[in-house]
C-alpha cells in the first residue's frame, strides 16, 4: 500500500463535509443520489470517486482565508496517482471544477494566479492565488483566451547562442498555436523548429561526443563530461531565448531545456522534442524551472520573471510586493511535473445548456467505401468518446476531391434532454484535440470543425414520434373500421343466399333497377 505525505480525508470526521447532489450537470452514481468522477490522464493514470464540499484550506503562509469548495474525493486511482508521495492533483485550467475559478466566481481573488517551480537541484515551488504586481523585469505574452482553451502565448521566434533559427513565426502558431502546460514534463517543437534547435544545439557542442539516453527506446541527445553541478551548465551549454510578440525576449538557462542522464553521471540529454506530426508547440514544466509565471487570466496575458523559487516570497519584496503570501508547495522534489493532471479545458458558461455537440469529420476514404462500414465507424466513434452508440448520429456527409467530409451529431443519452456538463466537456475535449483513434482501413482523418446546440438534437423520430403514433393508431382503426363496415354490408346482401329452401322468408319490396 502506498504511503503519502498525509492520513487520508475521512468525510466522516468533518462536520462541515456535504455531498455533491446529483444533478443535471454531474454524472450521478447508480444510486442516482451523489455526484461521481473519473478522469484519465496521459501516462495511463486515473482518478476516480465522489464530489464533495467542504472548507479548504491555503496554508499558514497565506492571506487567503479558508473557502468553501467543491473537490473529487478519490475512491481509486491508478499509475503514478497511486504510487507518487504526493497527496493529490489540483487542476488549474478553465472549468467550474476548477479551484481557480471556484474562487473568482465567489468574488474571493482576482482572475490570476502564479506558479514557480523549483530549479533541477532544489524542489519545492511556490503558488500565489489572485493578482499581484508584477516584478519590474517581468517579461510578459500575450495570451488569447479565443484561439485556444489553453493557456497559449504568442511566440515569434526561437534563438540559440543569440543567433535567431531560420524560421518562419508561422510554425510556431500551427492549430493551438504555443500552449504552455505546467502538467507536461517536457517541451515539444513543430518538427520543422525542432530539426532547426536541434542542429543549432549540436552545432554549438560539437566538441562534445553524443551518447544514447537512459532507454533505448528513445533516441534521446545526449552529451557526457558535464560534470554534476547544475548551477555551471551555462559555462558549456549555450543559451535558448524565446521571443514573443512586439519583441519581448524571455532568456532560458540551460536548466529549462535539458535533463540529467539517470544512467550516466555528469551527462545531460536534451529535454525538447519533436512533437510528432502536430504543428502545436508544447512548453511544459522543463522551461519554466526557477521561473516565476504569471497567469494573468483577467488581461489576457501570461508574465514570466526568471528568479530562484526557494526564495521566492523575499525576492518578490524587491521586485515589487504581492498583495498575498505564496503557499510553498510541500510536495517531494522527486514527483515528475508528468504527473500532473490534464484539467480539462472546455469551460462552459455557467447557465447555459447543451443539447448536442456537432462535429465535421474530413476523412480520405470515399463515401462509396466507407457506407458499408458505417454502422461499425459509428460504433468506434462511440467507444473512443465513451458514449453510447445510439448517442452517435451521421447528420450528412458530402464528396470531398479526396475523400469524404461527414457531419457527426452527439446527442444526450435520454431524447429531449440535455447533457451533463461535465460529460459535454470530457466530449468536446477528446473532439477538439482529435482523440478519436480508427483503425487504419478507415484512412486518415481529423477533425474540422464542432460547435455546441443548445437545443437537444433530436432525431425525425425522436420529435415526431407522438404524432407518428396517433396517424399510425388512425390509420389502423380506420382500417378496421371499413373492413368490418364491408364485412357487414356483404353479409347483409348475400346473407338470403344461405337460408333454407323450407325456411320462412318475410316478404321484401321489389327495388328497381
Amino acid at each position: 500500500m502506498n504511503t503519502y505525505q498525509d492520513p487520508k480525508f475521512d468525510p466522516d470526521s468533518s462536520t462541515t463535509y456535504e455531498p455533491v447532489k446529483c444533478n443535471t450537470d454531474c454524472t450521478c452514481d447508480e444510486d442516482k443520489k451523489q455526484c461521481i468522477y473519473e478522469r484519465q490522464y496521459a501516462e495511463l493514470s486515473s482518478s476516480s470517486g465522489v464530489l464533495g464540499e467542504d472548507i479548504v484550506s491555503f496554508g499558514k503562509q497565506s492571506e487567503l482565508s479558508p473557502q468553501r469548495a467543491t473537490f473529487g474525493c478519490e475512491t481509486v486511482e491508478t499509475g503514478d496517482l497511486y504510487s507518487q508521495h504526493a497527496d493529490g492533483i489540483m487542476g488549474l485550467g478553465r472549468g467550474d471544477l476548477s479551484i481557480v475559478d471556484q474562487l473568482v466566481d465567489r468574488g474571493v481573488i482576482s482572475d490570476s494566479f502564479s506558479l514557480c517551480y523549483g530549479g533541477m537541484d532544489i524542489g519545492g515551488g511556490a503558488m500565489v492565488l489572485g493578482g499581484i504586481s508584477p516584478p519590474s523585469r517581468m517579461v510578459f505574452a500575450y495570451s488569447d483566451p479565443v484561439r485556444s482553451p489553453y493557456y497559449n502565448i504568442e511566440l515569434k521566434e526561437l534563438h540559440v547562442a543569440g543567433k535567431r533559427l531560420p524560421l518562419n513565426p508561422s510554425v510556431f502558431d500551427g492549430k493551438h498555436g504555443t500552449v504552455l502546460d505546467s502538467g507536461t514534463t517536457y517541451a515539444y517543437l513543430p518538427e520543422a523548429a525542432f530539426l532547426a534547435f536541434k542542429d543549432a544545439i549540436t552545432k554549438e557542442l560539437r566538441s562534445f561526443k553524443q551518447i544514447k539516453g537512459p532507454d533505448p527506446s528513445y533516441k534521446d541527445i545526449c552529451f557526457p563530461g558535464v560534470g554534476r553541478d547544475g548551477s555551471k551548465l551555462s559555462e558549456k551549454f549555450p543559451s535558448v531565448d524565446f521571443v514573443f510578440g512586439e519583441g519581448h525576449k524571455l532568456s532560458l538557462s540551460p536548466e529549462n531545456y535539458l535533463f540529467r542522464h539517470s544512467k550516466v553521471r555528469g551527462a545531460y540529454c536534451l529535454g525538447i522534442f519533436q512533437n510528432g506530426k502536430d504543428p502545436t508547440t508544447l512548453l511544459g514544466g522543463i522551461t519554466v524551472r526557477n521561473m516565476f509565471v504569471m497567469y494573468d487570466r483577467e488581461h489576457a496575458k501570461i508574465g514570466f520573471w526568471k528568479t530562484n523559487c526557494s526564495d521566492l516570497w523575499a525576492r518578490l519584496h524587491d521586485s515589487g510586493g504581492p498583495a498575498s503570501s505564496p503557499d510553498e508547495s510541500r510536495s517531494s522534489p522527486n514527483v515528475s511535473p508528468s504527473s500532473a493532471p490534464m484539467v480539462n479545458p472546455y469551460h462552459i458558461a455557467p447557465g447555459s445548456k447543451v443539447g448536442s455537440i456537432i462535429f465535421y469529420m474530413l476523412m480520405n476514404i470515399k463515401y462509396h467505401k466507407l457506407e458499408p462500414h458505417i454502422q461499425e465507424l459509428t460504433q468506434l466513434i462511440a467507444i473512443e468518446l465513451n458514449v453510447n452508440s445510439s448517442q452517435v448520429n451521421l447528420l450528412d456527409f458530402t464528396a470531398e476531391s479526396n475523400g469524404s467530409l461527414t457531419i457527426w451529431s452527439i446527442t444526450p443519452p435520454k431524447p429531449a434532454e440535455y447533457m451533463s456538463k461535465e460529460n459535454a466537456s470530457n466530449i468536446i475535449a477528446k473532439i477538439a484535440e482529435d482523440e478519436i483513434h480508427l483503425p487504419k482501413k478507415f484512412g486518415k482523418h481529423r477533425i474540422a470543425n464542432w460547435y455546441i446546440e443548445s437545443d437537444p438534437n433530436r432525431s425525425w423520430w425522436q420529435s415526431y414520434m407522438a404524432v407518428v403514433i396517433i396517424l399510425v393508431l388512425v390509420l389502423v382503426f380506420g382500417f378496421l373500421a371499413l373492413v368490418m363496415w364491408r364485412l357487414g354490408r356483404y353479409r347483409r346482401l348475400t346473407g338470403n343466399l344461405y337460408k333454407p329452401v323450407d325456411s320462412g322468408m318475410r316478404e321484401q319490396e321489389l327495388q328497381p333497377l
